[in-house]
């Protein structure tokens, strides 16, 4: 059995090598590029293993992986660090200009997306046969339907867009996740509830817990960001401010995990107060270059260390995968594209009585949404039921298509979509 340090080791070493071969050979974005080759190795060494069933080689790398707990290291690790790394660098006054177009997308959105790759899942399970309760159902709609900040964020950072489209990209991604994370919670609750024997959870249950994790998360990063920004502002010293906005990260989102609140949510508020209001009035020039410098290098290790983990992680999970899953988790994309379709539409239409908007926001924004790691983690956090392999299989197959197919294209598709003017 591999040590913690030789587990992270492999896993840096990796990413570095990974990250020198797409640059210098195959220069495809560094994130995307990182996913699909480390997809690809774990292809080959799951036909290697069937080839050549006494190698060893492959049992010997999925051990390796295996040790790795996804779920526990992407929702209670790395999570907090890449949420607060991509608030620092959002706009508040664009965030502030589209708020009512985000809120309504990372909320009615979520539930509305939720609600539709339920149903449309629970009918794909029924058309090819595989027994799936409704409420399950519902489980894959509520991981799947927020999109991935960080795969988002990533994504962005390889497109040139219109400032308020990539705001509100970034901004609804940014507390989409938050939110569905809450309802996942809520629904796996009453999902796993029913089937074991659990408590009645009703509506007025759900409603409480669904504001007082989001609300009381978004308090909560308030607080402590105000707390940092006020001790940054009594000081000059880069090393030390940087080192409280790491103690706030860390701290903010494992009290909120003690109290039950959004860590999500609460991170990114700090992440916006500080990187809006303590860059401009609790910074010095010199402050705000290494601050900002050494979060976007954080950013980066930690991306390309978690897309590797993606790629990787087939080697888990082919023992559950089911080929009479295949035509499931085909149709699932365009099911959950639909959703998002849907979920961007209503929204953008209603908000567009009042105000207008970027010409082909609509079709960027349902396309920029990237599902990544927290399906995933959030899809291997479920407990060991018999919906647990449908689940997880069809959550796979949408994030890998979503963040190299929707992620390559994407580029390609703004620049068809939206006037050249605002380019």
């Amino acid at each position: 059995m591999l040590s913690l340090f030789e587990i992270a080791a492999m896993m840096l070493a990796l990413s570095a090598l990974f990250g020198w071969v797409n640059h210098a050979f195959i220069k495809l974005p560094h994130t995307i590029g990182l996913l699909i080759m480390a997809l690809g190795t774990s292809i080959v060494l799951l036909v290697l293993e069937v080839v050549f069933p006494g190698l060893g080689l492959t049992d010997t790398f999925t051990q390796a992986v295996g040790q790795i707990d996804f779920n526990a290291t992407v929702m209670n690790g790395m999570l907090a660090f890449l949420l607060f790394a991509g608030a620092l660098h959002v706009d508040m006054a664009f965030l502030k200009s589209r708020r009512w177009a985000i809120g309504l997308m990372a909320t009615l959105g979520v539930l509305m997306s939720t609600v539709i790759v339920g149903s449309g899942f629970y009918v794909l399970a029924q058309v090819f046969g595989v027994e799936l309760p409704f409420i399950w159902a519902l489980v894959f709609g509520a991981l799947i339907s927020p999109t991935d900040p960080v795969a988002v964020m990533s994504i962005l950072k390889t497109v040139n867009m219109p400032p308020q489209l990539e705001a509100k990209i970034a901004g609804e991604s940014l507390f989409n996740d938050g939110v569905g994370v809450v309802v996942f919670t809520i629904v796996l609750a009453v999902a796993y509830g029913s089937g074991h024997g659990g408590g009645h959870v009703d509506a007025a249950h759900i409603a409480e817990l669904f504001f007082v994790e989001a609300g009381g998360g978004a308090v909560l990063g308030l607080i402590t960001g105000w707390l940092a920004y006020k001790a940054m502002a009594m000081i000059d010293e880069h090393a030390i401010e940087i080192l409280i906005t790491l103690g706030i990260v860390a701290g903010t989102y494992a009290l909120a995990q003690r109290l039950h609140l959004s860590g999500p949510i609460s991170v990114v508020i700090a992440g916006l107060l500080i990187g809006n209001k303590g860059a401009e009035f609790a910074m010095s020039e010199k402050t705000r270059t290494y601050l900002f410098g050494f979060w976007e290098l954080i950013d980066e290790i930690l991306n390309s260390v978690l897309f590797l983990l993606i790629g990787l992680e087939i080697l888990i999970l082919s023992s559950s995968m089911n080929s009479k899953f295949a035509f499931i988790v085909l149709f699932s994309i365009p099911l959950v594209l639909l959703a998002r379709f849907i979920s961007v539409l209503i929204p953008m239409k209603f908000l567009g009585i009042f105000s207008s908007f970027t010409k082909g926001a609509i079709p960027v924004l349902t396309w920029g949404g990237i599902r990544g790691g927290i399906s995933v983690a959030l899809a291997l956090s479920m407990p060991d039921v018999p919906e647990k392999p449908i689940i997880l299989s069809a959550t796979y197959g949408v994030v890998i298509f979503s963040i190299i197919v929707q992620g390559l294209s994407m580029k390609k598709l703004v620049q068809r979509v939206v006037d050249p003017k605002l380019l």
